[in-house]
């Protein structure tokens, strides 16, 4: 399968450089073909980017840089045993062939010491893809100019990251797949002076500058709530909005203990109850893989191409999991083109039909909640999860927001919040991107809609 995705209009440096590492990508994968032996087998990844840093401390530039890295990944495979080891890709073809051949020399010696993996998934296909999805970021000798007016009067803090970023698979059955993505975030705060604080981001692969300028004032509104002194609400239920960004946090925990079909079959999922036909969610609930937002790639460290849009629930009821292709042959199943992990890759609520301005006025009273952090499980087994407010969230009133709270903690099951509770999404998506750094400049995000949900449960 050949799969061609359309171009977009691209900054010729970017272009240049997606090239010449997938020119440096091809050369290493031509030069492993020529030294394959017998049954060897090999794949081989490519984690790469070139961002722009750029961090703000009170509405002032503090730190300012580029990263430009790019990393091989080559797993070996011989006699039923794996392994692998990671190195640079430089683009400098004789230091990048001796990398590759040290690393070789080392898997080989390491391989026959290893013990024979039963579940071993040995690289098969002929796919190919190759997906450009650039956009229009801020060139670096303006970024500061657009986006500091905006907060010049305020106690603001963030990093901006923007830039090129490529994901990229190869292996000896002769599948190829190229995934380039020029991308943007801003993770900021703006804090009170008694140190509380609004949490936003705006992200995407197209800068808007009115659309930046709105996310802002938005924050501003909220930013102004929070001079008041913050209310202690009593453990109990409470009508709740909860905000994009805070549903977010929830839809991570899926893949934790959730969408896996290796952990339905071992018995450590949530899902457990819905595969047996014991629970489902309100029919407002779709929550889907939705690969056409461009933001992560489809293919996965097998190869595999995931369905441009698979339902995990659909109307609330359990339509697939996420099944890799290691889980497939253990348990006879057919693999979807899940990752090894099956864990979402591109997360998708689909929106319902509360309208942004009717969102106070439809909670009425209750509360308004804008972040969660430390989310876990408290139950797995029954769905039901814990974790505190964060940031600014509001005590509402007669549609009104009232004061800011104290910290909350909310424990309840999301067969119950998002099941019979469930009232109303909003019409409206967010995307919330991963903003982690760890290693490399993460990759995608989750699309979501707030939620208005009756009675969530708040213990401490």
């Amino acid at each position: 399968m050949n799969l061609v995705m359309p171009q977009r209009l691209m900054s010729r440096q970017s272009i240049d450089l997606s090239y010449n590492l997938e020119t440096s990508f091809q050369r290493v994968v031509e030069y492993l073909n020529h030294q394959r032996q017998g049954q060897e087998h090999f794949t081989l990844t490519l984690i790469a980017e070139k961002s722009q840093f750029t961090r703000f401390n009170q509405a002032k530039v503090r730190q300012i840089g580029q990263v430009e890295d790019a990393v091989l990944r080559l797993g070996w495979v011989t006699n039923q045993r794996s392994s692998y080891r990671e190195f640079p890709l430089t683009g400098d073809w004789p230091t990048d062939r001796a990398a590759v051949a040290a690393t070789l020399e080392f898997l080989r010696w390491e391989l026959p010491q290893l013990p024979e993996n039963p579940y071993l998934v040995l690289p098969q296909g002929d796919r190919h893809s190759h997906e450009l999805n650039f956009g229009s970021l801020l060139p670096l000798q303006t970024l500061v100019t657009e986006v500091l007016p905006a907060v010049a009067d305020l106690d603001f803090a963030g990093i901006y990251a923007g830039g090129l970023m490529v994901r990229a698979y190869a292996d000896s059955q002769g599948q190829f797949h190229w995934f380039a993505t020029e991308t943007f975030s801003l993770d900021y705060s703006l804090f009170t002076g008694t140190g509380m604080a609004v949490k936003g981001t705006f992200a995407g692969q197209d800068w808007d500058q009115a659309a930046y300028w709105e996310t802002i004032q938005n924050s501003r509104r909220q930013l102004q709530q929070l001079s008041q002194s913050p209310r202690r609400i009593d453990r109990g239920q409470y009508r709740t909005y909860l905000a994009p960004a805070a549903i977010a946090e929830m839809v991570y925990m899926m893949s934790w203990g959730g969408v896996s079909e290796a952990d339905i079959q071992q018995g450590n999922s949530c899902f457990g109850v819905m595969r047996s036909g014991e629970k489902r969610l309100s029919p407002k609930f779709t929550l889907s893989e939705n690969f056409a937002h461009g933001s992560v790639p489809r293919f996965n460290e097998f190869g595999e191409i995931a369905p441009a849009m698979l339902a995990i629930i659909q109307n609330g009821e359990l339509q697939n999991t996420l099944i890799s292709a290691k889980t497939a042959k253990e348990y006879q199943l057919v693999a979807n083109g899940a990752a090894e992990g099956e864990n979402l890759r591109s997360p998708d609520i689909a929106p319902g039909d509360l309208a942004e301005d009717q969102i106070l006025s439809a909670l009425d009273t209750g509360l308004y909640i804008s972040n969660l952090h430390y989310l876990n499980w408290s139950d797995r087994p029954t769905g039901r999860m814990t974790g505190m407010t964060r940031y600014a969230c509001f005590w509402v009133e007669g549609g009104e927001l009232v004061a800011p709270i104290e910290n909350l903690r909310f424990d309840d099951s999301f067969y119950t919040f998002w099941g019979d509770n469930l009232l109303a999404l909003t019409a409206h998506q967010s995307y919330i991107p991963e903003v982690g750094t760890y290693g490399h400049r993460a990759i995608g995000g989750t699309w979501a809609p707030g939620m208005l949900i009756e009675d969530l449960t708040y213990t401490l």
